[in-house]
């Protein structure tokens, strides 16, 4: 209960809105996907998760261990695929080095594949996952959220890290 509360005020005395984003990339993201009015679910993880794959129009998809909210984006996007190779978007609840090698080696993510990690501040372990995680060479930009974590490989971009409020 104290790390999760204490936690939370860190990241509201690390986090800042988009006026923080130096990057095109995550300044139109957040400007029009995260900061969009639309509500599309009550939790926050889930809610960003259908806001991203509308925002971005992703079609292949892959939801671990999550029967619930697979329906939910079969219902909203239709012609969704799950599972395919290379996806365009994971969702996870939560992500380790070893998984994400995994995942990366195998040819299951593009240039612009993302992965959405569900809460990363449930605990210290998995926060301290999701500090090994974002410093792996091969993240090139994530955006901690409090409530989840985005990842991305963009081979393009300059490797950033950014801490949003939502």
């Amino acid at each position: 209960m104290w790390f999760r509360f204490l936690a939370h005020l860190n990241f509201l005395a690390k986090s800042t809105n988009q006026h923080g984003v130096h990057s095109p990339f995550v300044f139109k993201y957040v400007t029009q996907c995260l900061y969009s009015k639309k509500r599309l679910h009550k939790n926050k993880s889930i809610n960003i998760l259908l806001k991203t794959i509308a925002y971005f129009g992703f079609r292949k998809i892959s939801l671990k261990n999550n029967v619930e909210v697979k329906e939910l984006v079969k219902q909203l996007f239709p012609d969704t695929q799950f599972d395919e190779n290379p996806v365009d978007f994971i969702f996870v609840d939560e992500m380790d080095i070893p998984t994400f090698q995994k995942i990366y080696s195998g040819g299951k993510l593009h240039n612009d594949s993302l992965i959405l990690i569900d809460s990363m501040y449930k605990n210290k372990e998995t926060l301290d996952q999701w500090k090994y995680l974002i410093a792996l060479p091969e993240i090139t930009v994530s955006i901690d959220m409090y409530h989840c974590g985005l990842i991305s490989i963009r081979r393009e971009q300059v490797k950033e890290h950014f801490t949003i409020r939502i």
